[in-house]
């Protein structure tokens, strides 16, 4: 299993703090965001490489921020060519990006590179080998104005999903889909396809709300929370409450 770290965004509501410097390299005290998320992707026995997908802007960036990185498993950085926001090509096309540019035919673990994690990836991998489909994640959010900025599924009582619908004006249930997803071999002839089978391109959520209604997956409701870092009051909210576990990776 391939994990594919989508960081190719140019986090523009961060202002200057990331207007030449890629925000999953931002500190949350010792270490990064990106960081701490590859700690635990990378104890996974089932993942055998790291890749990351960025920009023009930042590849260089990222590189020499791999030098200093010792982890199990190989880091492979992809430098999808653009420069600006305007020309970015969107979260949907940059994994289709990476996986014509790598050739890349295993399983996926696919995630956005924004978010502090209070809960293992092993666990969703688990639950992806146990269902035999592509998964999604899903959390309980009992705020409906949330609900309507998100994705949001309706389950049955196995976990299989019977639907998905982008920012809902009226949520059918109160799961959120946050943007980590883990899609299977079988299943990727599906998403190299899905965009010229009209899947919207930003997104990461395009795409799982695509699959859902082309294959079936399954949900795995989060057994922890998360923290996602959109905005500059975010990032120092995240500083101020987490910055001081010292857990870096030498």
């Amino acid at each position: 299993m391939k994990n594919i770290v989508i960081a190719a965004g140019y986090a523009t509501r961060l202002g200057e703090l990331t207007r030449n410097f890629p925000k999953p390299l931002l500190k949350i005290g010792e270490n990064t965001i990106l960081g701490r998320m590859l700690d635990d992707i990378d104890r996974i026995p089932e993942i055998d490489e790291h890749i990351i997908i960025t920009n023009h802007k930042f590849a260089s960036i990222f590189e020499n921020w791999k030098k200093d990185m010792h982890y199990s498993k190989p880091i492979t950085i992809v430098d999808d060519g653009t420069e600006t926001n305007e020309t970015r090509l969107g979260a949907v096309c940059d994994l289709l990006f990476a996986m014509d540019k790598l050739a890349i035919d295993d399983d996926l673990l696919v995630v956005a590179a924004d978010n502090l994690l209070f809960f293992s990836f092993q666990e969703f991998v688990d639950f992806a080998k146990e269902k035999q489909t592509s998964c999604i994640m899903c959390h309980e959010q009992p705020s409906i104005e949330k609900l309507q900025r998100t994705g949001v599924v309706e389950l049955d009582a196995n976990n299989k999903v019977l639907g998905m619908e982008e920012k809902p004006q009226v949520p059918k249930s109160h799961w959120a889909v946050p943007p980590f997803y883990i899609y299977l071999k079988k299943d990727l002839d599906l998403v190299r396809h899905s965009v010229e089978n009209g899947c919207g391109k930003d997104a990461p959520g395009n795409l799982a709300h695509y699959m859902v209604e082309h294959t079936t997956m399954h949900a795995w409701p989060m057994s922890a929370g998360r923290f996602d870092i959109g905005s500059l009051d975010t990032y120092h909210e995240a500083v101020r409450l987490y910055g001081d576990e010292h857990e870096s990776h030498e």
